[in-house]
């Protein structure tokens, strides 16, 4: 079972691979052009585990030391994954000794993954969940101790090169879109993501939006689940 659930596992994360082999290298050598030896990415990737963040921390490592600001950026950055959480509560309830890993590694990429699996016959949804998880963070800790030997040895021209992680995330929602035949979740999630900007700001939307969103899919989930059962 667990062969067939590594099969399972590196068919669904394909797509991330070829995500994280461009948004590692390019966080690596980000890290290496602000002048930190390869190991800090490596070492910040097995630990922390959070790529936007990890963007966002390379200025924040080169600026003065502001726990505060620090603290306060990651929650703006990363709140989105309480979200996640919420969501996968039925998916990793009885994960047992695994779960504290299941919830440390979901990551954008592998909530996209996982939530949308079609898992194998046979095989143990916990454990294909366990190895999407640790699939997904063995690339982006490889690619990213690769983009910091690279950065280490080239010069290259960086600007421009954090758009990656944007790309990366409309690429998954254009998928999610295409793949799914109910929009009005992705429609809510656009609109008010776009007028929190507007009103709040690039730097303080995303919780408001989060809220909003949130409200608005509690709202809808009734006609939803009506509609995935006629669906069914």
């Amino acid at each position: 079972m667990q062969a067939k659930a590594v099969r399972a596992a590196v068919r669904a994360t394909l797509p991330v691979l070829a995500g994280y082999l461009f948004l590692g290298l390019a966080y690596g050598v980000l890290m290496s052009e602000a002048g930190f030896p390869f190991w800090y990415p490596l070492l910040i990737s097995s630990v922390v585990y959070a790529g936007s963040m990890q963007y966002a921390a390379v200025s924040v490592l080169a600026a003065p030391f502001d726990p505060l600001g620090t603290f306060l950026l990651t929650v703006m950055i990363n709140a989105r994954h309480l979200f996640y959480g919420v969501s996968m509560l039925r998916e990793y309830r009885g994960a047992g000794k695994i779960a504290p890993y299941l919830i440390f590694s979901l990551t954008d990429e592998t909530f996209s993954v996982n939530v949308a699996a079609d898992i194998p016959d046979g095989v143990e949804p916990r454990v294909f969940y366990f190895w999407t998880s640790l699939l997904d963070q063995f690339y982006w800790v490889a690619a990213s101790a690769a983009g910091g030997l690279l950065g280490s040895v080239l010069t290259v021209d960086t600007t421009g090169i954090d758009f990656v992680m944007t790309a990366l995330f409309v690429s998954i929602a254009a998928g999610q879109w295409l793949a799914g035949s109910e929009h009005r979740p992705a429609l809510v999630g656009f609109t008010a993501s776009a007028v929190c900007l507007a009103l709040f700001g690039p730097d303080n939307f995303i919780i408001p939006a989060m809220i909003v969103i949130v409200l608005a899919l509690l709202a809808l989930r009734g006609p939803i689940e009506a509609k995935e059962v006629r669906g069914a």
